[in-house]
């Protein structure tokens, strides 16, 4: 029979992929995804639902993690977003939509 002294928790499912993305078990689903679908009201069933590979196990403990560590995951969080709008940035830049839906119509024409 175990006993508390006998017991070892689990890391979380966590790891960085080569590009520093935090992703969960062996998924391509990133730590981001996870939070923002927690933050959004999402039970972890629904999580596990909507991203299939993900299991029910992993989404808790990924959860709990972010709130046991939530400065951290906080401070991660808000780099990505920063990343993204940077990327975003660079893309409208390297590629403007400007009169893009009109070009598109006058095709259909």
């Amino acid at each position: 029979m175990a006993t508390l002294d006998t017991m070892v928790a689990d890391p979380p499912p966590l790891r960085t992929d080569q590009d520093g993305v935090v992703r969960v078990g062996g998924t391509r689903v990133t730590l981001d995804t996870v939070v923002h679908a927690f933050w959004n009201g999402e039970t972890p069933e629904q999580i596990v639902q909507n991203y299939g590979s993900l299991e029910l196990a992993d989404v808790y403990a990924v959860i709990t993690y972010y709130l046991r560590h939530r400065a951290e995951a906080d401070a991660y969080l808000r780099e990505r977003e920063k990343q993204a709008e940077e990327v975003e940035r660079r893309d409208r830049a390297r590629y403007p939509s400007d009169g893009f839906r009109e070009r598109l119509l006058a095709r259909r024409s």
